[in-house]
């Protein structure tokens, strides 16, 4: 099967995310399809952009389009996205004819791109496939505070109704989206569910040892007897992390260490919080690289995720850094209020109401006390389900799978 998928954020292990693309274009290589993915050689989410041009990854075919660089989520993005837009519409054909795809899928997290998709799929009589990331534009609306009438969110409601009306497949990460498609016009027979996933091999081989500072904080931690709170990730407003440092200050007295590693608009913020509030219970240290994040992990008793309270988790979740928690076979503190919850289904943690300090303190006192070997049989549940459920072989198949019933 030749695929053709479209993402313009897409990413490979040297740039840095969007892991996704490449992580299932791997698989799909590896069981002996042939793999082409088109995106922008600008995006926000990348550690390092690429040169325009085409280049082999590890198989995977990659295509980049010269896209102006921006930051942020104004004019300079939105030119970037048209730019992008542009100019695969105009290399359509040339592509079409060339790659001769059985199956165009439209990834990119916002939905624009399936009309490209759509060309494309019909001057190759291809199968054509929306992926769902976020739900665009509700999801502007509804956490960013776009109106529902402002014309970017018009023009995205009317590329959501049409993947939904002319996809032959819809695969969702998200697991509880059947009700918001079926309103918006989409057959349910057509949706799939493929959520994110982890590479068991990157967990197979030897962690790189960790950074001085962050394995300094965690050896004094242990060093005072104290159990260890770590959570490695984002730190923006969705990850909630003042409620942990209210958390933190509840149990100040206790024996718990706080160690947290990351960066995002609201790290600098945290930081003086700290300091201002005399929270000596916490280390806020930078991220670590993700060659060390499985150092980090296994050196931590618990590992914190929370969530804002907010509607569009109706949806579900499907959180890159909770498989990592799971994997790593820590047992997980998670504040949260959504459709699904995995710490829940696997019974790897204790699930607390989000956005409420006092129940992510009681939660932790509760985790804190547990024998280190009823942590360890929790964490290893966890591992467990992750394997199952979120392996990108796994997952990988059962995409393909999709594709290949879907008509």
């Amino acid at each position: 099967m030749n695929i053709l998928l479209i993402n313009h954020y897409a990413g490979t292990p040297a740039l840095g995310m969007e892991y996704r693309p490449y992580y299932l274009a791997r698989e799909w290589v590896a069981l002996g399809h042939r793999v082409t993915i088109l995106a922008a050689t600008h995006s926000h989410v990348r550690a390092r952009q690429p040169a325009p041009g085409s280049e082999i990854v590890d198989g995977i075919a990659y295509r980049w389009f010269a896209t102006p660089p921006y930051q942020g989520n104004g004019f300079g993005r939105m030119r970037n996205i048209l730019s992008f837009m542009s100019q695969v519409w105009q290399a359509g054909p040339e592509i079409a004819a060339g790659f001769k795809p059985d199956v165009v899928i439209a990834s990119s997290t916002y939905p624009l791109d399936i009309w490209i998709a759509q060309r494309i799929a019909q001057l190759t009589g291809a199968r054509l496939v929306y992926e769902v990331h976020d739900l665009w534009p509700l999801s502007l609306v509804e956490l960013s505070g776009m109106s529902p009438w402002h014309p970017f969110a018009l023009i995205c409601q009317s590329a959501e109704d049409a993947a939904y009306r002319h996809s032959d497949l819809v695969v969702s990460m998200l697991p509880k989206v059947h009700a918001h498609m079926a309103r918006r016009g989409l057959d349910l027979r057509k949706l799939a569910i493929v959520p994110n996933g982890i590479s068991p091999d990157e967990w197979k081989a030897l962690p790189e040892p960790l950074r001085d500072d962050a394995a300094q904080a965690l050896a004094r931690a242990h060093a005072d007897g104290a159990v260890v709170v770590g959570y490695a990730g984002s730190m923006g407003r969705p990850n909630a992390l003042d409620h942990l440092l209210d958390a933190a200050r509840l149990l100040n007295a206790e024996p718990l260490r706080f160690v947290l590693v990351g960066d995002g608009h609201e790290r600098d913020r945290l930081a003086r919080r700290i300091a201002d509030e005399a929270l000596d219970n916490v280390t806020l240290l930078p991220p670590v690289p993700k060659a060390q994040v499985a150092s980090f992990l296994a050196g931590i008793d618990i590992a914190y995720i929370g969530w804002q309270r907010q509607p569009m988790y109706r949806f579900g979740i499907a959180p890159n850094k909770l498989m990592d928690y799971m994997m790593a076979g820590r047992v997980v503190l998670h504040s949260v209020q959504a459709g699904n919850d995995p710490v829940a289904e696997s019974g790897c943690g204790i699930s607390v109401p989000p956005e409420e300090p006092l129940a992510i303190a009681d939660g932790l006192r509760q985790l804190a006390v547990c024998p280190p070997r009823e942590r360890r049989a929790m964490g290893e549940r966890g591992r467990a389900y992750v394997l199952r459920h979120h392996a990108w072989p796994v997952l990988a198949a059962r995409f393909i799978a999709a594709m290949e019933g879907a008509r």
